[in-house]
């Protein structure tokens, strides 16, 4: 999904550049499902993000009530899950707002003409 949204952001600033201005109506579009694609992708990423980390503080809760010491693996491999969750709904994050900023670009654009 990185590579995916990497390239589409860089093939559409590129579009806008060169595009004219009877094509704007339908680089809006795509960008619109485009967004709307992104914007589910990242709702999910939050969502399991948030259901790791529910799992990992109510294992560290169960730990710390019955000192049971194998549950100290169970945490440290949710953990080992969380950070690249987190730095992946931060990519997303940032990247759809990027998105956002495009479509004020486009909306711009299409005032002009």
């Amino acid at each position: 999904m990185r590579k995916y949204l990497t390239e589409y952001l860089i093939y559409i600033e590129n579009r806008l550049e060169s595009c004219q201005s009877d094509e704007l109506e339908a680089i809006l579009r795509e960008h619109l499902d485009k967004i709307q694609f992104m914007q589910h992708e990242r709702l999910i990423h939050f969502l399991v993000t948030m259901l790791f980390a529910f799992m990992f503080f109510m294992s560290m809760g169960i730990f710390i009530m019955s000192e049971n010491i194998s549950l100290v693996l169970l945490m440290i491999l949710i953990l080992g899950l969380i950070v690249p969750y987190i730095r992946h709904y931060y990519f997303l994050e940032n990247n759809v707002q990027k998105m956002y900023y495009i479509y004020d670009e486009i909306l711009k654009k299409m005032a002009k003409k």
